[in-house]
């Protein structure tokens, strides 16, 4: 019977299975659609909206999602019995806050009734606060100021607070509803969440998304206690559980409510879920790689590989732990909020709304605009912090910019310099990211919906200096769920001291649906290196212009 690894992505719309073989290709998918399969929650877009900026989901919502999704399988006919390990990725940041009923129901799970028999018994808040939620200002300053400011918080866990962090949203529960974090037994991750309900016991939470909560010291991966005691007091040390445990290696098997409901073996291994986006790098990435998501908004993910010296931490990016390499290796990740609705915007204005005359002004032009420089931030920016709005500058070396009106600016320019822009944002900051002396990055895997455009691929290959590749595959953190899922059977089974690297060595980048789609041309990378100092100087420029209106 040849195995199979189950990959499961709990996002915030829905809950997705990627089903792979031993070689690594997909043989099922299915998918359960919140609003649609599940209205009686009244979710919209997955979640509720509260006040003072609430965002939660309802956990039994995600209970029943996972009864359908295992319904469709076995409709679509998938022999559970072959399934050897299960992992898979979690929406970053959210959290379940499980009862003192809840260990004794997890582990006297009824066979001939639903996941939901849990609910509400064995959860002490009804409601998961996830990655939208807002409603956490307040705390977030409070515990910067409880280590020493926002720089010494990225320094410990990775990242300065953040709304939307973990440990935050525990501080603010204890503060606005005391009784019911008294009552709660433990907090888990959605991430971690998922892997209790195959165990039959509460999961650890995994490194790698526990560097995404303001509680972890993301070079040690181990728990810091000044962080717990600021967000949770001291009892919140044992509500947290254990050290959090690595990618890649078996938490146990699935408890016999999968083997008799379902059909699952008694020896299919649990291995650790991850965040989303740690998940999409194990999918489409190597350490040495980066990845650039050109969606909504703009992230950059960069596996940054082993090396002496610790990379540097800074307040306006994040630095995770690696799912598969930690505490050894990490990922560097920015969030930019203008993406693609800025490009659209100026496709619109200057491109008569059509991408192919878009792409036509960006071919005509040349790298570096003319010596025109365009940031445009139609929204508040993450990446330099709270800028807003459009700034254009004419850039000569050795020189400070010279800020021109619109008038001043050829109109056919600005499709390309809000591309340069973005893309020598990201690698204004690479350097300063990486270990001294590290080697050059191998590959940039590009997704998203702007990963199509042959001319956007062709430019970021360009301005990176690096080999641009696309995947095949759609459902990437479901992807990087099935991957871990192998990777963790695998080292039970074959090699206990093995690495991911090694057991994709075999597979080869066509296995794993990576395809190359642009190389750089040399001379115009060497133009883009030259251009790195004007857009700092530019971006610069556009900092103290904005403080000075706020001010």
């Amino acid at each position: 019977m040849n195995p199979l690894f189950l990959g499961l992505d709990l996002s915030t719309q829905q809950l997705k299975a990627v089903l792979i073989q031993d070689d690594c290709s997909i043989v099922h998918e299915s998918a359960v659609h919140f609003d649609r399969d599940l209205p009686q929650y009244g979710t919209v877009n997955g979640a509720i909206k509260g006040p003072d900026g609430e965002v939660t989901s309802p956990v039994a919502m995600w209970l029943d999602a996972l009864d359908l999704l295992m319904a469709r399988m076995k409709q679509a006919g998938v022999d559970f019995a072959s399934i050897a390990a299960i992992s898979g990725a979690g929406q970053q940041h959210g959290s379940v806050y499980w009862s003192y009923e809840a260990e004794n129901a997890l582990a006297s799970l009824d066979p001939t009734e639903p996941l939901t028999q849990l609910s509400p018994k064995a959860f002490s808040i009804p409601k998961a606060p996830i990655w939208q939620d807002s409603s956490t200002t307040r705390e977030c300053r409070e515990l910067e100021e409880a280590v020493g400011g926002p720089q010494a918080l990225a320094d410990i866990s990775g990242s300065r607070a953040y709304e939307r962090f973990t440990g935050t949203q525990i501080k603010r529960i204890r503060r606005i509803n005391r009784a019911a974090y008294d009552s709660t037994a433990r907090v888990s991750l959605v991430s971690s969440w998922i892997p209790s309900l195959f165990l039959g016991k509460i999961a650890a939470i995994e490194i790698s998304d526990a560097s995404g909560m303001n509680l972890m010291n993301v070079l040690t991966c181990k728990w810091d206690e000044r962080l717990l005691e600021a967000c949770g007091g001291p009892e919140l040390r044992s509500k947290i559980g254990p050290e959090p445990v690595s990618g890649g290696t078996s938490l146990g098997p699935v408890c016999s409510w999968w083997v008799e409901r379902w059909g699952f073996s008694k020896e299919c291994i649990v291995a650790p879920f991850t965040g989303d986006n740690p998940a999409t790098v194990v999918a489409l990435s190597f350490p040495g790689d980066a990845l650039l998501s050109l969606g909504t908004s703009t992230t950059y993910l960069l596996s940054i590989p082993p090396a002496s010296t610790p990379p540097k931490r800074f307040t306006t990016s994040h630095l995770l732990s690696h799912p598969t390499t930690a505490p050894d290796a990490q990922i560097a990740m920015l969030c930019y909020k203008n993406g693609a609705l800025a490009r659209e915007q100026l496709r619109d204005r200057f491109a008569d709304s059509h991408w192919t005359k878009y792409n036509q002004l960006v071919e005509g032009t040349s790298p570096g605009s003319g010596g025109y420089m365009g940031l445009y931030f139609p929204l508040p920016e993450i990446i330099p912090p709270g800028v807003k709005g459009e700034f254009l500058y004419r850039t000569e070396p050795g020189k400070a910019p010279v800020k021109v009106g619109e008038d001043d600016v050829p109109a056919g320019l600005h499709p390309r310099m809000i591309l340069e822009s973005q893309f020598l944002s990201i690698r204004s900051r690479i350097a300063a990211i990486l270990p001294p002396n590290s080697p050059p990055l191998q590959r940039l895997v590009v997704t998203g919906g702007s990963s199509a455009n042959q001319t956007i691929r062709q430019l970021a290959a360009d301005l990176f200096d690096m080999k641009v590749y696309v995947s095949a595959t759609k459902e990437a953190a479901g992807m990087g769920g099935a991957l871990l899922a192998r990777f963790a059977w695998w080292r039970t089974t074959e090699a206990p001291w093995g690495t991911f690297e090694e057991m994709c060595a075999g597979l080869g980048s066509e296995a794993l649906g990576m395809k190359c789609v642009a190389e750089p041309d040399s001379a115009k990378a060497m133009e883009y290196a030259g251009l790195v100092d004007a857009y700092v100087a530019c971006e610069a420029a556009v900092v103290k212009e904005c403080a000075a209106l706020r001010n």
